[in-house]
């Protein structure tokens, strides 16, 4: 009598990219849309049983991602390369993944990640503009001086306890983060904001790009916008930057199999309104 060869498990990881318009953020969630739902939701299409996807961060609802990673163990005869076409077969149009790949079993895409960067664009045009209103803050109301938003953000480079950027709710045991790298730059009608650190905490880079935007209309000084996180001057924030300008850019690994050119860079730039 013949029987079967056991599979052996394999850990798989994923590069994703999805449009966050309409999901209610990264986290499976009860009665909610959720990225990590709709992929759990096509590998068990595929194996047949349910599988646990391991996002390397939470994004917020409305917020997208040009390379988020994660990773699932699954039996599967199924190679690695293939996760990535199959996959794309049963998921909405929303989420596209951009490659596939075993990984070690120790590998893990939260705890193995060096840093995550977010890129964050404002629109500074008068005139709104329908096909990039699902990817911008449009911000019109006054000019914004990239100068002083550039100069408020170096010292935020470094390991700071970052709690006044920290939405309420969040299960973090505390708001201690490396800072790597912090830029803006403007082409044309278009303010780029990075942030680049080891992690973030709930709310961080949306709360930071609120407040900067007051130093760049000169309503708060560079001084004040400094003194206000080292300070931890938590009420002092008010003002959060819509999620629709949000992505998560790319998220780095000290060895990752991936070419680059899927991962590093995806999300296009707007250029147009000089």
């Amino acid at each position: 009598m013949l029987t079967s060869q056991p599979i052996d498990l394999q850990r798989i990881a994923i590069v994703i990219q999805y449009l966050g318009t309409n999901f209610h953020g990264w986290q499976r969630q009860a009665q909610h849309r959720t990225v990590q739902e709709e992929i759990e939701k096509a590998i068990a299409s595929i194996v047949g049983s349910h599988i646990n996807l391991h996002g390397a961060g939470r994004t917020d609802s409305g917020v997208h991602a040009a390379a988020q990673v994660a990773h699932f163990d699954v039996a599967s005869p199924l190679p690695p390369h293939k996760w990535a076409p199959v996959l794309n077969t049963y998921l909405p149009k929303d989420i596209l993944i951009r490659a596939s790949i075993e990984v070690d079993s120790t590998w893990h895409s939260r705890f193995s990640a060096s840093y995550r960067r977010y890129r964050y664009t404002l629109y500074t045009e008068a005139r709104p503009n329908l096909f990039i209103q699902p990817f911008c803050w449009h911000y019109y109301q006054a000019p914004l001086d990239e100068s002083l938003i550039e100069t408020a953000l170096e010292p935020l480079v470094g390991k700071h306890d970052l709690s006044a950027f920290r939405r309420a709710n969040s299960k973090r045991a505390n708001s201690i983060v490396e800072v790597q790298a912090a830029q803006c730059n403007r082409d044309g009608a278009f303010l780029n904001i990075e942030i680049q650190a080891d992690g973030f905490l709930y709310g961080m880079v949306r709360l930071i790009v609120g407040m900067l935007v007051q130093v760049g209309t000169k309503e708060r000084t560079v001084s004040n916008f400094t003194n206000l996180w080292k300070n931890q001057l938590r009420e002092q924030v008010k003002h959060s930057a819509p999620a629709q300008g949000l992505c998560l850019l790319r998220v780095g690994y000290p060895d990752f199999a991936v070419p680059k050119e899927i991962w590093y860079d995806t999300q296009p730039k707007f250029v147009f309104g000089e």
